[in-house]
Parts: C-alpha cells; structure tokens; sequence
C-alpha cells in the first residue's frame, strides 16, 4: 500500500508543477507584446466595449505588468495560494469576456497574445482555448487550496 500512496503523490506533484509551469508560460508569453505595445493593447481593451473609457488606459497599462508578475510567481512557485486565485479569476473573466463578445457578433482582434489590431480575431477556437486555460488554473487552485498540498508540492 505505501507504494500506491508514493506513485499518486509523484503523479500529484507532476501535476502541480506541469500546471504551475504550463500557466506561467502562458501568462508570460501574454503580458509581453502587451507591454511593449501599450497603445495597441489599448485600442483592444476599447474594442470590447465593456470597460467606462476613462478605464481602458489604465486597464491597458496595469494587466500586462499583472500578467507578468502572476506568471513570474507560478514560474517561481512562491505566494501560489494568491497566484492560483488570480490566475483563476483572470481565465474567468477572460473567458467571460469573450463568451460576451462573441454572443454580441462583434469582430475584434482577442488582444490575448498580440496587441496588434486584426490579429487574433474572436472565434470559438479562442473560446475553446481559454477554457482549456481555465481548467488548468481551476486544476492549479484546486491542488493548491482544496487537497492542502501546497507544502508537499514544493
């Protein structure tokens, strides 16, 4: 019995770290081109029609630097009770936010990976792809916060 508890705590801590290290990459990979291109990442924020336009600048110019700072922390595999979380919400919101646009029909560049306007059009392969990416953050919260592993995982 000792060695099914060891193999499932092994295929347990592989999990965590393929997850942790998965997420990281891709909210880094995210934050950059956004960071680079603030007033592009601007114009997609606007794009979604969603936010008052005295908060599009401001959103554009703080979620890519979150972005990078919650990717450097899942990298590290410090403070990973509040990056889970965030990373949880974040996937959330983005999932919702492109449900939402969808469902309205309007045609806008995601903004997720590039900044640049008409790249990365809205469709439900990007849908797809963020709840593929919500999964993993539900799956990351979850070894964190609801099996209590946080401490064996490290």
């Amino acid at each position: 019995m000792p060695q099914k508890k060891l193999s499932h705590d092994v295929i347990l801590t592989i999990g965590y770290h393929f997850t942790r290290l998965a997420m990281a990459g891709v909210f880094i990979y995210a934050s950059i081109d956004k960071i680079i291109h603030p007033d592009l990442f601007a114009e997609a924020v606007y794009n979604y029609q969603v936010l008052p336009g005295y908060l599009v600048n401001l959103t554009a110019l703080i979620l890519p630097w979150l972005e990078l700072i919650l990717g450097f922390c899942l990298l590290i595999n410090r403070w990973m009770a509040g990056a889970s979380a965030l990373a949880t919400g974040l996937m959330t919101l983005f999932v919702g936010l492109t449900l939402f646009n969808l469902a309205r029909g309007l045609d806008i560049s995601c903004g997720c990976f590039s900044a640049a306007p008409g790249e990365n059009p809205i469709t439900l392969l990007t849908l797809v792809r963020d709840i593929s990416f919500l999964i993993l953050s539900l799956g990351l919260a979850r070894l964190v916060f609801v099996k209590n592993t946080r401490r064996q995982l490290i």
